[in-house]
C-alpha cells in the first residue's frame, strides 16, 4: 500500500514538473510562418492597429503576417527575420503601450507634439532617475495623467502609433527632456521649478 502511494505521488510530481516545463517552453516559443493560435491572433491585432498588417487577424501566421512583422522590425531597428521572438514581442508591446500614452496625453496636439510625448517616455527609460523599462516608466505611480484617469485604455489612432515609431527612430523634438506639463492645467507647483527647454503646442517640456 505504501509503495503504491509513493509511486502515485512520484508520478504526480513528474507530471507536474513536465507540464510546468512545457508551459514555460510554450510561453517563450517563437512565432513564425505556419504558427497558429491565440497569441498569433493577438500579435496580428496589434500589427493591424499599427498599420503593418493589411487584413483582419485570423490566428494563422501566413505570408501577410510575416511581411507585416518584417516591416515592423525594419522600422523599429530590429533584426529583420519575420520571426516574433522575445525582442520583437517586447517591441510590439512597447509600441502599443507608448501609443496609448501618446493618445491619452497628446490627443488634439500636433503630430510633433505627439512625437514629443513618446520621446519623453524613451528619455525616462534611458535616464537613471526613472525605471529602466517602458512598462515601468508608464506605470510608475502618478507618472502619466492618462493612466490615472483611464484615457490610457482608449484605442490609439494611427498618428499615435507613427509618432512612437518616429521617436524610436531617434526623433526627439524635446531635446532630451524627461518632463512635460500643460501650464494651464498643472496643479503641482513643483513642476514649475523645472528648467524649461521648449514648448510644443500646449505642453511645456522641461528638465
Amino acid at each position: 500500500m505504501k509503495k503504491t502511494m509513493v509511486s502515485s505521488v512520484l508520478f504526480l510530481i513528474a507530471v507536474f514538473l513536465f507540464v510546468g516545463e512545457d508551459t514555460k517552453v510554450q510561453a517563450t516559443t517563437n512565432l513564425d510562418y505556419g504558427s497558429s493560435g491565440q497569441e498569433v491572433y493577438d500579435i496580428q491585432g496589434k500589427l493591424f492597429r499599427m498599420g503593418y498588417l493589411h487584413t483582419e487577424p485570423t490566428g494563422y501566421y501566413g505570408n501577410l503576417t510575416e511581411r507585416a512583422v518584417k516591416d515592423f522590425q525594419y522600422e523599429t531597428n530590429l533584426w529583420v527575420d519575420g520571426v516574433v521572438g522575445t525582442k520583437t514581442r517586447n517591441q510590439i508591446d512597447n509600441v502599443e503601450m507608448m501609443a496609448k500614452v501618446v493618445n491619452g496625453e497628446a490627443r488634439g496636439e500636433s503630430y510633433q507634439g505627439k512625437v514629443a510625448v513618446a520621446a519623453v517616455i524613451l528619455n525616462r527609460r534611458n535616464s537613471t532617475e526613472f525605471p529602466n523599462t517602458i512598462q515601468r516608466v508608464i506605470f510608475q505611480e502618478n507618472a502619466f495623467t492618462a493612466v490615472l484617469d483611464g484615457q490610457y485604455y482608449l484605442q490609439p489612432d494611427m498618428d499615435a502609433y507613427q509618432a512612437v515609431i518616429e521617436a524610436l527612430n531617434g526623433y526627439d523634438p524635446t531635446e532630451g527632456t524627461t518632463y512635460y506639463y500643460n501650464p494651464e492645467k498643472a496643479t503641482d507647483e513643483w513642476i514649475f521649478t523645472r528648467q524649461t527647454i521648449t514648448q510644443i503646442g500646449n505642453h511645456v517640456f522641461a528638465e
